[in-house]
């Protein structure tokens, strides 16, 4: 991931922009007292047909800390990025703080907006008692005083006792957050009230609630969307305030389903011809076309649709996932061109050798010696025609 710094008042924004420039550009806003790296797991589930732009809030992350005690500074500093890139027309979804973020840059500058994704926000979060009594704690005690309250909110406690180590990790973001940082914009929340912003957008708006968020639970969310114009409200189950890390296939498939019901993107084949690309190459792909005739077209077309517009393009699996899937199954059903091609295309899906590997072991075991075996070979052939060479030390083969 590329770190880029953009110059704002008082400091730098830390941000990363991924993806073909051609795609549609989903941009996402953090929430109090996390990072960017919130939504990795989402970007991975949704990067076969989408590009990002990622940052980190002003105050959080590797962003300068100083200022954003008013929601003001926040949406001026998205709004600056956007500008600065010359994006417009992208997708905004923000979470919490992220999303009233994103409620006020779609009021201001509704010619950057697209469409918006509201996840686990409302116009006006918690009480001045509240968020009062949390930057005392805060500014007298740090932060390792509130994270154990803060993550009781932030995760269901399924995830909490299933996930101990990850769990751990994000604890150590909050506590990491630079404590002026995390202040300042404890004040933002406090003193932003965004309803009035909320009844006069007329963007496409998708609200998200978890339905154990502690946060800003199903019913805060559900009378945000009530308040926006034929905004569509969705709850994620098994999830708290965090659905791009508890469960980003959910809040990934919703994301890619609203967006595609906004019938402005690509058709099916033209999506399913660009996944097709992005797996197995342009050279490929262009050599397939090439060779196509008016027998096999309606077969090429079918099998573009359906396989690679219909399956892959779907954002419940990685593409790296994906590609070890169907490796697996063409080792069992002995299609060896299939086979050789889709080991080919691991360069571009990101599954390495070793997990190839892993892979063909399962298919001795529930698929048959001899179909591994053959398998064997004929990846061996392929990475021998990469140029790659198999683990030969010990600690490459365990």
């Amino acid at each position: 991931m590329n770190i880029n710094a953009l110059p704002v008042s008082g400091g730098y924004l830390n941000y990363q922009l991924e993806g073909p420039e051609h795609r549609p550009l989903i941009v996402f806003s953090n929430s109090l007292g996390t990072d960017a790296r919130i939504w990795s797991s989402l970007v991975e589930l949704l990067s076969n047909q989408y590009r990002f732009l990622r940052y980190d809030m002003r105050g959080h992350g590797l962003s300068s800390c100083e200022g954003g005690a008013g929601l003001e500074t926040h949406v001026s500093d998205l709004i600056h990025l956007l500008d600065e890139l010359s994006e417009s027309q992208v997708y905004l979804c923000g979470l919490s703080v992220g999303g009233m973020v994103a409620q006020c840059v779609a009021d201001r500058r509704p010619d950057l907006v697209k469409g918006l994704i509201l996840c686990a926000t409302a116009p006006h979060i918690g009480t001045p008692e509240m968020w009062n009594k949390r930057i005392e704690s805060v500014r007298g005690h740090g932060l390792g005083a509130i994270c154990d309250a803060v993550l009781e909110r932030w995760f269901s406690a399924e995830y909490q006792s299933q996930n101990p180590a990850r769990h751990a990790i994000w604890k150590n973001m909050l506590a990491q957050t630079p404590v002026e940082g995390y202040i300042n914009t404890c004040m933002a929340i406090r003193d932003a009230d965004n309803t009035n912003i909320c009844r006069r957008l007329s963007l496409p708006t998708l609200c998200v609630a978890g339905d154990k968020d502690g946060a800003t639970p199903p019913e805060l969310v559900k009378s945000m969307a009530d308040l926006i114009p034929g905004a569509k409200y969705e709850v994620i189950p098994c999830s708290g305030h965090l659905p791009c890390i508890e469960q980003p296939a959910a809040l990934a498939t919703m994301i890619d389903q609203f967006i595609v019901s906004q019938g402005k993107h690509e058709c099916r084949f033209e999506r399913g011809m660009s996944v097709r690309r992005s797996v197995l190459g342009s050279v490929h792909v262009d050599r397939a076309e090439a060779s196509k005739t008016t027998f096999d077209e309606p077969f090429q077309t079918l099998i573009t649709e359906s396989a690679w517009g219909s399956v892959w393009s779907r954002p419940g699996l990685s593409k790296r996932d994906r590609s070890l899937i169907t490796i697996a199954m063409m080792a069992v059903l002995g299609h060896e061109d299939e086979l050789a091609m889709h080991i080919r295309a691991t360069i571009n899906t990101g599954a390495t050798m070793l997990e190839v590997r892993e892979v063909l072991l399962q298919v001795a075991i529930y698929g048959g010696a001899p179909a591994c075996n053959n398998a064997m070979r004929i990846a061996k052939k392929v990475y021998a025609e990469l140029g790659e060479a198999a683990p030969t030390n010990k600690e490459d083969a365990i």
